[in-house]
């Protein structure tokens, strides 16, 4: 099965200081940098954490228990679901 891609939209602001940049689409998800680089490598490291967080979070909630799991695949808003 192929895995679906997923992006996020990062949105970054120049400050006197720097950058700082969110993704819109993860509450949480804010970095601040000297350069536009060094933020967006920090937003992207920060959703990795957030995502590995989740998903251990979870391992713990189903521990002993066997749930379903599916792919599930949100497409592209100018499309509908199949």
């Amino acid at each position: 099965m192929r895995q679906a891609r997923l992006a996020f939209t990062a949105v970054f602001l120049k400050t006197d200081h720097g950058y700082v940049g969110f993704i819109e689409e993860l509450p949480g998800v804010n970095a601040q940098g000297r350069t536009i680089e060094d933020t967006r490598q920090m937003l992207w490291d920060l959703a990795l954490v957030i995502f590995d967080e989740e998903r251990r979070g979870s391992e713990e909630l189903l521990a002993g228990k066997n749930p379903l799991r599916e792919t599930f695949v949100i497409p592209p808003l100018n499309q509908t679901a199949a």
